[in-house]
C-alpha cells in the first residue's frame, strides 16, 4: 500500500471539495450553543437550566474522515483514482495540470500519468521554472502538445479526462507515492535528447523516462 496523507493546508482544500460534492452545507450552530428560544423559556430567576441545542458533527469534519478513509483503504492507484472526488469546474491552474496529464500521458498507465503531473508540480516549486502550472506547461519548447503557447481543448466528456482530473488532484494533494516523485524532466523512449546524459534517471514507466 502506497497511500500518503497530505499536508494540512492541502488536505483542508480536499475536504472542502469533498464536502461540496456530497452536498454538505455549513453548520448553523455548534454544540452547547444557547438558542434564543431556550433563553426566553428559562429566565434567570426561574432556576431552570438552559436548554442547549446540540448539532451533529460538522459536515466538513465528516467529509474529512470520509476522504481520509478512502485514501487509507485504497490498495492501488487505480482504486484511488476511481474513488477520488473531482470538481466539474477546475481552477485555471488545476485544469492546466489535468490537461498536461491528458495530452502527454492519457495512453500511459496511471503511474505514468501521475509521474507527468509530478514533473509539472516539481517545476513550479523548483525556482528554475515559472511558479504556476499553466506557465510551466506553456513555456516555450517544453511540452510538445502546446502550440504557440496555446493548450488544445481536451475531450471533457471522456473517461480519460475524468482520470486526468483525478490524477491531477492526487498529485496536487500528494496522496500517492510516485516513482518519479522528484522528477523535473521526462521524454519518450523513442527519442534520445542530449540533455538526458546530464540528468539522473529516476524511473522508466512504460514509454516515458523520468529524470532529476
Amino acid at each position: 500500500m502506497q497511500f500518503k496523507f497530505p499536508r494540512a493546508g492541502v488536505f483542508a482544500q480536499a475536504v472542502l471539495l469533498f464536502a461540496t460534492l456530497v452536498g454538505a452545507g455549513p453548520s448553523v450552530a455548534w454544540a452547547n450553543e444557547v438558542t434564543p428560544e431556550a433563553t426566553e423559556a428559562a429566565p434567570a430567576e426561574s432556576g431552570m437550566n438552559y436548554m442547549l441545542r446540540v448539532e451533529p458533527p460538522h459536515p466538513v469534519a465528516v467529509a474529512a474522515e470520509a476522504l481520509e478513509e478512502r485514501v487509507r483503504q485504497a490498495t492501488s492507484l487505480q482504486q484511488l483514482v476511481g474513488d477520488m472526488p473531482v470538481e466539474e469546474e477546475l481552477s485555471d491552474d488545476m485544469k492546466c495540470l489535468a490537461q498536461a496529464v491528458y495530452f502527454e500521458s492519457r495512453g500511459e498507465p496511471l503511474a505514468g500519468q501521475l509521474a507527468v503531473a509530478e514533473v509539472v508540480i516539481n517545476r513550479s516549486k523548483s525556482g528554475y521554472y515559472p511558479a504556476d502550472y499553466c506557465s510551466v506547461i506553456t513555456q516555450r519548447a517544453q511540452f510538445s502538445f502546446v502550440r504557440r503557447g496555446v493548450i488544445p481543448q481536451a475531450d471533457e466528456s471522456s473517461l480519460a479526462w475524468r482520470r486526468a482530473k483525478a490524477i491531477a488532484e492526487i498529485a496536487q494533494q500528494n496522496l500517492w507515492n510516485s516513482e518519479a516523485h522528484d522528477a523535473l524532466y521526462f521524454h519518450a523512449t523513442y527519442v534520445h535528447p542530449t540533455w538526458a546524459r546530464q540528468k539522473t534517471q529516476l524511473a522508466q514507466i512504460d514509454t516515458h523516462i523520468f529524470y532529476r
